[in-house]
């Protein structure tokens, strides 16, 4: 170029070279500023599940972070979802393979006592909900009941085909005195332009390790848990089918609200409505409110630029009160067996 010398190229170069380094480290400081932003729950008012005097069949449910949930009649334990390995965000963002953590299984399997599973469902098909059901059915015999996509997740992992159901949308499975039901339902719509991420099915089976995005969602269900003494809902995903549940009573409902608030209240009032209204629900629990990158164990709210869970509760204390005024609202509280039911007296 006329008129450009050697060093004054070289000077604006390093200028250059300056400006872009401090705009990378201003970025960089902003992220790690904006990931760090996360509300408590300690904000969060709502009562504890009523402590139910336990009788020798009482069905009891534990919370072991995301969407996972054990029940348990004391006889037979049924296990929805079973996310444990919990790669890391840098894993999921830089598209790293992962695969199932088999010595946190093994510990986790052995804390919750897991000695009778009988049957492991994925709601859906996403990592963080059916990446370990291939390690835990191997690791337990349970049966795993869900869509083809699980079934080649499961085989994928070794799982025996006598092991391995594909469930009929509606159809009763009977795991001891558990009645389990798959009805199928939408996911979110939390992705660009109201898609899916990592939608569609698997033809074949996963060979891990693999990136987060080979897991696809494949058919999303709401999970009907019946037992002779009550019925809980699992809605492990913010989508809903309408009508899909007319006719469905339940007393609980454990209602899955990641990325809820970005979907807007109109569709989490309808949301509201067609999981819980629908069903009459006495008890709704939130789940999937927390950071599923974090160590399995470690429960905080997602970041409050990705989620905010405290605006989506006040939402659901709105809705509560407009539509279901008998209804109660409760957190989980990680690892701790709660008596859903029989409903005895409450504890004085």
């Amino acid at each position: 170029m006329p008129g450009l010398n050697v060093n004054t190229l070289k000077r604006r170069m390093t200028i250059t070279a300056i400006a872009m380094t401090s705009i990378i480290i201003v970025g960089s400081i902003a992220l790690v500023l904006l990931w760090r932003d996360r509300e408590s729950l300690d904000a969060i008012d709502w009562p504890p599940y009523p402590t139910i005097a336990p009788t020798l069949d009482a069905v009891t449910v534990t919370w072991l972070g995301v969407t996972t949930l054990l029940f348990d009649d004391g006889e037979t334990q049924i296990l929805i979802d079973g996310f444990i390995s919990r790669p890391t965000i840098f894993d999921i963002i830089l598209g790293r393979p992962i695969d199932s953590d088999v010595a946190k299984i093994n510990y986790v399997l052995d804390e919750y006592r897991m000695r009778r599973l009988a049957a492991i469902i994925p709601a859906h098909s996403h990592y963080d909900h059916a990446m370990d059901i291939g390690a835990i059915a191997n690791r337990t015999s349970a049966s795993i009941l869900g869509s083809e996509t699980s079934a080649q997740i499961a085989r994928g992992a070794g799982v025996q085909e006598d092991q391995i159901i594909v469930a009929a949308s509606g159809v009763n499975y009977e795991f001891g005195l558990f009645t389990v039901t798959l009805i199928e339902s939408a996911h979110a719509p939390i992705g660009f332009g109201g898609s899916v991420p990592y939608s569609g099915k698997l033809d074949e089976p996963i060979s891990t390790p693999a990136p987060a995005s080979v897991w696809r969602d494949g058919k999303n269900y709401t999970v009907v848990v019946s037992h002779p003494h009550g019925t809980t809902i699992v809605q492990s995903s913010a989508g809903y089918r309408r009508g899909a549940l007319d006719g469905i009573r339940a007393d609980v409902v454990m209602l899955g609200v990641a990325m809820l608030e970005g979907l807007g209240r109109d569709h989490a009032e309808k949301y509201w409505q067609a999981i819980v209204t629908t069903t009459g629900a006495t008890h709704v629990f939130p789940l999937h409110f927390d950071d599923f990158t974090q160590p399995f164990g470690e429960i905080r709210l997602y970041p409050r630029a990705l989620d905010n869970f405290i605006d989506t509760a006040a939402w659901l204390e709105e809705y509560r009160k407009t539509w279901d005024s008998d209804t109660r609202l409760h957190l989980p509280v990680f690892g701790k067996a709660i008596v859903l039911y029989p409903q005895a007296s409450p504890e004085a």
